[in-house]
Parts: C-alpha cells; sequence; structure tokens
C-alpha cells in the first residue's frame, strides 16, 4: 500500500470512528473506483458501525461512503446536490462535452473529489457536488468556453440526471471481459488486455485485473479514460457458434 492509500485508509477509518464514537453520521467526499476498491479491501476492518456507498444516484460511478449510527434514531440527508447547468441561449451555445463542464468546475478551484458524476444530457449537464460546494459553483459558474450558462439545484431524485445510452448489437465469440470491452469501444482485444492488466478496469466497482474474467448479464464495466457500458443480455447463438450480445454504452 503506498502513501496515498494509506492516508485514504486513516481518513477514513477516522470518519468511522468518528461516527462510532459520537453517535453522528460521517461522509467521505466522492471516491473513484480505484479508492472505492481500497475501502472494500479494509472495510471489515473498520470500527461496527453500517455503512453505504452511493453517489444520489443509481447509476453513479464516484460515490461517497456514508456512515451510519446505530442509535440515531434519525435519518440525515445524502450531503449531495445535483447542479444543473444550461446554456442561458441554445441557440448560440457551444457543443459542451464532460471534460469541458468538469475543467470550467476545476477551474474554480474545486477539488476533484468534491465532485461526484456529471451527466451530459442535450445541452445541460448534471453535476453531482458535495452540498457545502454547490453555492459557490452556482455563484461563479457562469461561463463555459464562449458559452454563458446558468446553474440551478435540483432534487436528488430528479429523473433527468439518468445517463443516455447506447445500444450496441454484435456477436463475439465469449462474454469474456476483454471481448465485451473490444466490442463496446470499437477497440482490438490486444489494446484491452494491457488495460486490465494495468489496472484500469472494475466490474460493478470491483477491480478485475483477468482478460477472462466472465460477465454476467447487468453487469457494469467501467475502464478509466475510455468511459462505462453495460453487458445487457446474450440473445443466443450463430451459426457460426459465436454469442449474439446486447451491450449499452454510457454516452
Amino acid at each position: 500500500m503506498n502513501k496515498e492509500e494509506k492516508f485514504l485508509e486513516s481518513r477514513i477509518t477516522e470518519l468511522a470512528q468518528r461516527c462510532y464514537q459520537k453517535n453522528i453520521y460521517t461522509y467521505t467526499d466522492f471516491l473513484n473506483l480505484n479508492e472505492q476498491n481500497i475501502f472494500n479491501t479494509f472495510s471489515n476492518k473498520l470500527p461496527p458501525v453500517k455503512f453505504e456507498l452511493t453517489g444520489g444516484s443509481v447509476y453513479s460511478e464516484r460515490k461517497i461512503v456514508v456512515f451510519k449510527p446505530d442509535y440515531a434514531g434519525y435519518e440525515e440527508p445524502l450531503p449531495i446536490n445535483i447542479i444543473k447547468v444550461a446554456p442561458i441561449n441554445s441557440k448560440f451555445s457551444d457543443k459542451l462535452s464532460h471534460r469541458d463542464y468538469l475543467g470550467a468546475i476545476l477551474n474554480l478551484g474545486i477539488d476533484r473529489s468534491k465532485i461526484g458524476d456529471i451527466t451530459v444530457k442535450d445541452d445541460s449537464a448534471y453535476v453531482f457536488a458535495v452540498d457545502n460546494i454547490a453555492s459557490y459553483i452556482i455563484e461563479n459558474l457562469n461561463r463555459i468556453k464562449h458559452t454563458s450558462i446558468m446553474c440551478s439545484v435540483l432534487p436528488l431524485e430528479d429523473i433527468e440526471a439518468e445517463p443516455e445510452l447506447k445500444e450496441i448489437k454484435g456477436t463475439v465469440q465469449s462474454v469474456r471481459l476483454d471481448s465485451i470491452i473490444s466490442l463496446a469501444f470499437g477497440t482490438s482485444r490486444s489494446s484491452i488486455v494491457s488495460n486490465i492488466s494495468e489496472g484500469k478496469v472494475f466490474v460493478n466497482g470491483k477491480l478485475i485485473t483477468s482478460n477472462g474474467y466472465n460477465l454476467k448479464e447487468g453487469d457494469i464495466v467501467s475502464v478509466r479514460g475510455m468511459g462505462r457500458c453495460r453487458y445487457d443480455s446474450n440473445l443466443g447463438m450463430t451459426k457460426k457458434g459465436r454469442n449474439l450480445v446486447k451491450i449499452y454504452k454510457y454516452i
């Protein structure tokens, strides 16, 4: 375990300990997939408190850890806001990407751990953020590239934050991890193997380093630097003995 991983373990253990000793809710900032995987390796060593990982949506990749006291007698709302970022005039707005939105927010001096998932839909973005920086973002984020924008806070359950998915159908020799990723992202299996061995691939948030890992229907695969896809179903065998599968790629 390197220095950063030890610091992460120490910080999270401290939050769990505070929850246990003071009988209060405590929260981490947003953890990326690698940090979530590290957390799962030592979560069984934490003080005896309840916890859950959530990003504010069932679709979230980046998540916070919520530590819940056993005897609090109340439920605290999640300290997460959804900020809708939309152009003031859609007709004259730039075509903005996930990278554009994230870059503009980080340029405000905000640490990446304060920001969860960003879902881009049509000409707007839905930004999951810890609640104590939402007002700062709303007050200071007014332009992205050449586009004047406005920000507003939405309820966490707002369905507009659901990501867009692209359906992909194709054939693979087997439902191995490397084959499904290759089909989803239109790249060679050989290049995918290196991504897997370098620790860049996660299935349902768990680090997978074997390219021969067999996926189950509904598994969500995340590849750092490439994106996410969901293995939906095996539609049957072709005459040549290959598997016809359906995948959904997160746009």
